[in-house]
């Protein structure tokens, strides 16, 4: 059974990829998913805020009563011997390269083009095979468009594009008014692929307290629904490689993102719940199911209910909206 896909020009053993998660933000967690059977893993993200506060201290230290006597500046070390980065981050891609057999995929999670071409060439430079931007931005001010929103991802990308050789994924958030003309402003703008979707973390209101406070919930399968339908729709009328993440629990799951059209599932909840072997519990599952449905490989069903190939493409549109809701029975 040939479980083999490709994604950003990268081959891998299959489509089950470990996405940015505390899982994989250490070597031993790495080994731990290799062993297991990812076929690829995301690294746990590197944060503007990490940079940026990186840098200021940096700043500090360099500038720090340098003006209050001339001999004071004796005192720096060469400028070479500070690291402005977050230097475990690019350390963990070093050594993960080094140590394992499948693709590393450095994540850069921010907003602002700043210095994210800098460090997206320092994860080229430690070894990274790809990079994915994970531009995470709320827009809370009522005066900036969407147009211009859509025009910062744009500028992000272009940057960090024009500053690395390696491929370049992009992770969206499901909140743009027209997805589509987004995904293809991306595609067009040089996204070697597009994850979707992330999930924003919404806060919660602890009563008690009277405070707001942070509040992670995992996934679900039904949470699959939203990047399925876009994905199939997408394929084969955008060019470039897709991804799916969130909701992708079981063998099921896998298989329902290939056929829609992505050339990866990413799974993160999942694992977090139940650890690196369910990867092997759900190959197994995947390779048995695709046994007994006479499938070869995964190549020969991606895609195969995209918009494109199902007899019904109304179903992704308003047109089955009615059909939908006259489907529920008590």
């Amino acid at each position: 059974m040939d479980l083999s896909t490709r994604y950003l020009g990268l081959t891998l053993k299959n489509p089950i990829v470990a996405s940015a998660s505390p899982l994989t933000q250490s070597l031993e967690s790495i080994l731990r998913l290799e062993e297991a059977g990812a076929g690829a893993v995301v690294l746990s993200s590197l944060f503007e805020e990490q940079i940026a506060r990186e840098s200021q201290l940096l700043d500090h230290y360099l500038s720090q009563g340098a003006e209050s006597f001339a001999e004071a500046l004796t005192y720096f070390p060469e400028a070479h011997s500070y690291n402005v980065g977050p230097e475990e981050y690019l350390d963990l891609i070093r050594r993960a390269r080094a140590s394992s057999t499948i693709p590393i995929i450095a994540s850069l999670n921010g907003v602002s083009s700043g210095g994210w071409t800098r460090y997206a060439k320092l994860c080229e430079q430690a070894g990274a095979h790809a990079l994915e931007l994970n531009v995470y931005y709320v827009s809370t001010d009522p005066q900036i468009t969407g147009a211009q929103v859509e025009q910062m991802y744009i500028e992000v990308l272009r940057e960090v594009k024009d500053s690395v050789k390696i491929p370049v994924a992009v992770k969206l958030a499901p909140y743009f008014s027209s997805t589509a003309h987004m995904a293809r402003l991306l595609a067009d703008a040089g996204a070697d692929g597009l994850v979707l979707f992330n999930r924003f973390y919404q806060p919660d209101f602890d009563l008690d307290k009277l405070e707001v406070v942070p509040s992670v919930v995992l996934s679900r399968s039904e949470h699959l629904r939203l990047p399925l339908r876009w994905v199939a729709i997408l394929h084969g009328r955008i060019e470039t490689d897709f991804a799916i993440t969130s909701g992708v629990h079981d063998h099921l799951d896998v298989l329902k993102s290939m056929m829609a059209g992505a050339r990866v599932a990413m799974m993160a909840s999942e694992l977090l719940k139940n650890g690196p072997g369910r990867i092997r519990e759900i190959l197994v599952a995947m390779e048995k199911w695709m046994e007994e449905n006479e499938y070869e490989s995964i190549s020969q069903m991606q895609g195969s209910m995209s918009q494109f190939h199902v007899a019904e493409p109304a179903a992704f549109e308003r047109a089955n909206y009615m059909k939908v809701l006259q489907s529920w029975r008590g």
